[in-house]
Formats: C-alpha cells, sequence, structure tokens
C-alpha cells in the first residue's frame, strides 16, 4: 500500500514518539526534522498564542521540505501563575532550559502563591496542532486544538512523559502523567485530544493525495 509521507516540525523525541504513536493506523510514514534535514531548520517561535507558533512552524518548515508537515504548539497554562509558562513553557527557565529547568523554575514560581484546598494549583496543557499542505496552490491550513484540564502537586512522581509531566494530575485522576503509561496518556492528553480532530482532517487529506497521484499515474498510463 503506498504510504505518504508526514514531516513532524519537531526534534523533541517526547513529541515525536507521541504523535506517531497516535498516528498509527494512517497510511503516513511520519518523519522527524532530523530524518529529513541534516541541518533542521530553526523557526523562532515568537508568537504570542499556541497556535500563532505552530502555523509559522508549519508554514516554514513545509516550504523548506516541500513535503506534508503537522506543527506542535503547546504548553501549560497555570491559574495561579496568570497563564504562565504558557508559550513559554519549553524556554520558562532561559532559552537553553531542559526539561528539569524549566520544571524547578515552575515550582519556584508557585512557592510564593497560594494553593487551592487541595494544596495543588488548577492548570491545563494546551495542543494546538496545525497540518501545511505546500502541493496544494492556495490551500488553507488546518488548526485544531486540544485541552487537559488538572492540576500541578508541588512533589514530582514518574520517570515517563516528559517536560512537566511529574507534577501535572489531570481533572479526575490521582496519577501524575508522569506516572501514565504511553497508552493510558495518549487516550487523555492536550495532545491526543488535538490529534484526534486532526486525524479526521488528514484522512481527508491523504485521500485526496491518493487520488491525485493515481490520476497521475493513469495518465502516464495511457
Amino acid at each position: 500500500m503506498f504510504k505518504h509521507e508526514l514531516l513532524v516540525a519537531t526534534t523533541n523525541k517526547g513529541k515525536l514518539s507521541e504523535l506517531r504513536a497516535l498516528l498509527a493506523g494512517l497510511d503516513v510514514d511520519v518523519r522527524g526534522l532530523t530524518e529529513v534535514f541534516a541541518s533542521p531548520p530553526v523557526v523562532e517561535e515568537d508568537g504570542d498564542t499556541f497556535e500563532a507558533n505552530a502555523l509559522k512552524k508549519a508554514r516554514e518548515v513545509a516550504q523548506a521540505s516541500g513535503m506534508l508537515t503537522l506543527a506542535d504548539d503547546s504548553g501549560l497554562e497555570v491559574d495561579a501563575l496568570e497563564g504562565r509558562p504558557g508559550v513559554r513553557s519549553a524556554r520558562f527557565a532561559g532559552e537553553a532550559a531542559t526539561d528539569d529547568d524549566n520544571l524547578e523554575a515552575l515550582l519556584q514560581a508557585l512557592r510564593d502563591q497560594t494553593p487551592g484546598s487541595d494544596g495543588h494549583y488548577a492548570a491545563r496543557f494546551r495542543c494546538v496542532l496545525a497540518l501545511w499542505d505546500p502541493t496544494v496552490e492556495g490551500g488553507e491550513p488546518v488548526v485544531v486544538e486540544g485541552v487537559c484540564e488538572g492540576a500541578i502537586q508541588q512533589e514530582r512522581r514518574g520517570h515517563r512523559g516528559f517536560g512537566y509531566d511529574p507534577v501535572f494530575v489531570p481533572r479526575g485522576g490521582s496519577l501524575t502523567l508522569a506516572e501514565l503509561d504511553a497508552a493510558e496518556k495518549n487516550t487523555l492528553s492536550h495532545r491526543a485530544k488535538a490529534m484526534a480532530r486532526m486525524r479526521l482532517v488528514l484522512e481527508k487529506v491523504l485521500a485526496a493525495r491518493s487520488e491525485r497521484v493515481r490520476r497521475l499515474l493513469a495518465a502516464k498510463g495511457r
């Protein structure tokens, strides 16, 4: 069966792994930036919203590669911090910050804030996915969003996942995202919810691309 290539505009191994799992079953060969570029393009994420950053990454990487491109911008919003870290979630402790640096910066920022009655801080993970097809002239990008409500606890628990997962407990649960296995996380995470919507879009996009290939081959065979 013919498989289309889908370029995911990220060098984050954890994010790429999650997206690959969420795209399983579609007729796509999922590629990461380092699998396509010897020197991946660097897109400055200077937007004020997740949508602006996702669209910018999708557009610039699609133009550089000529490939169907999926970009993700996501992060953590904490009510006690007025929505921070937000779009700076990956850089909360600085431009070269590691996951551990960002997590420590978050916990430090919350030490001066009053938690809820349960001792936790209301928060949510938000994910915006943007799909850009550079082969469709005048085509519009597709944008979808997914949100996972929950709370930040002050104690790190679990060794799975990445980013702020060790301190985030989804609403209605008792385990952090870092304590859940990949299958469990992929049923309730912000990225899973966004991808559930994007899969419906991708199915239509891939079907249209397959039809264009079929017609091209038919024309050449005449």
